[in-house]
């Protein structure tokens, strides 16, 4: 009995590249963790997969914080912005990739915002200037922040030539950000140590 081709091959297509999973360590000049950190993967000469939206993305107004401090959302995400205080408050943003203002609402209350262009969002409160919280909208799939450790692990990406990205909203670089290029040819693991700015006076630690 004959061997059954895959239908690609039949048609002499190349059968789809390998993946792999890519670990990624982010630790700041004296090998302390950095969480929060941004890490993204992007194909070099070929088109990088997005990610679809999915459902629940929620930014919470708590105790006068946002939370969590970072949320990560593909392009054309809807992110709610519920309010859990007793006071009002006006969630606002100037950042390039979503500039809106939601006007005063009060507890129990709640807004939704879509975000469709790619790139951090900064956010704000115009009543409580201690309230800072980010949105990191991603065109790549293969994107996640780092954990308490500072880890943060990227499956599936096919392997090949890929830049690995590092953004964090405190990060002293150009852009809040720094990249590596590696050729994959298996699960890599990949180590960045970066320098942060110290947070805002008005921000809260997190």
């Amino acid at each position: 009995m004959l061997p059954v081709l895959p239908f690609a091959l039949l048609l002499g297509a190349a059968p789809p590249p390998p993946v792999a999973g890519v670990s990624v360590m982010v630790r700041g000049p004296g090998g302390q963790p950095i969480a929060n950190a941004v890490v993204t993967i992007h194909l070099i000469g070929r088109d990088t997969p997005s990610a679809r939206p999915g459902s629940g993305y929620a930014v919470r107004q708590q105790n006068i914080q946002f939370a969590p401090f970072l949320t990560v959302v593909p392009v054309n995400a809807d992110v709610s912005f519920p309010n859990f205080d007793a006071v009002r408050h006006q969630v606002y943003s100037f950042s390039p990739a979503k500039r809106f203002e939601l006007k005063l609402y009060a507890r129990e209350q709640n807004r939704t915002v879509r975000f469709d262009r790619a790139g951090p969002v900064s956010l704000g409160c115009n009543i409580h200037d201690q309230m800072t919280a980010f949105i990191y909208v991603a065109d790549s799939a293969f994107t996640a922040k780092t954990d308490a450790s500072g880890n943060v692990v990227l499956n599936g990406v096919p392997q090949g030539p890929i830049s690995v990205g590092v953004w964090h909203p405190y990060l002293r670089s150009p852009g809040n950000q720094v990249s590596h290029t590696i050729n994959l040819g298996g699960g890599a693991r990949e180590a960045f140590t970066v320098t942060l700015r110290p947070p805002p006076a008005t921000s809260s630690s997190y």
